[in-house]
């Protein structure tokens, strides 16, 4: 099941979200090892979870966490013009129309072809939610390795400054532009809407 939570939505389940954020504490910062807050040694929760944030969540039937990412309006402090500015070889893209995607989450419990599903999934969904929402463009931070799938994934997207090593990590800074065409440019590279009907159904049955 897809949630969309932005601030004038009703709220999902209290358990979806306490799911999504215990599933970043475990991605962020038991396995990455980043240096962010964490509230109750239990849940990553920082700055930027604030009223002006909205949550793209992908939870099972259960309310458990499959994937989820955060969109943050640019046209209010972001990580990427609050942080990591110096990723971008001119100001960091602002407006509107802009959204910055950050803690795109995989949960860890998920095997690889269940992973790769959601993940497709994720992607599906920021594109649909973009559509339905007026957002013509993405903005993102991204470690290397995950930078290089996101190039990937066939839609257009575009570096906005060279790599850079931060904090012993290589992270690049993108923009990613969504149009009508979008789907069909992602449908190419093999990411379909439809995966997250069939993820969510397989997953939620097992």
């Amino acid at each position: 099941m897809l949630h969309v939570v932005q601030n004038d939505a009703v709220p999902p389940p209290d358990g979806i979200f306490r799911s999504m954020f215990a599933a970043r504490k475990s991605v962020f910062v038991d396995l990455l090892k980043w240096d962010v807050p964490v509230l109750d040694g239990r849940y990553e929760i920082d700055q930027f979870d604030d009223e002006h944030a909205r949550y793209l969540i992908l939870a099972d039937r259960d309310e458990g966490h499959l994937g989820s990412a955060r969109l943050l309006p640019t046209t209010r402090p972001h990580i990427l013009d609050s942080l990591y500015d110096m990723l971008c070889e001119g100001p960091p893209p602002r407006g509107d129309t802009i959204f910055e995607v950050t803690r795109f989450c995989l949960d860890r419990r998920l095997c690889a072809p269940d992973r790769r599903a959601v993940r497709d999934a994720l992607v599906a969904a920021l594109a649909g939610h973009a559509l339905d929402h007026g957002i013509e463009s993405y903005t993102a931070i991204a470690e290397f390795g995950w930078y290089q799938q996101i190039l990937a994934f066939g839609w257009r997207c575009e570096p906005l400054g060279l790599p850079c090593l931060v904090d012993g990590r290589t992270l690049a800074a993108l923009h990613i532009f969504i149009t009508p065409e979008t789907p069909a440019l992602l449908a190419a590279a093999g990411i379909r809407g439809r995966h997250a009907i069939l993820a969510n159904e397989r997953l939620a049955a097992a």
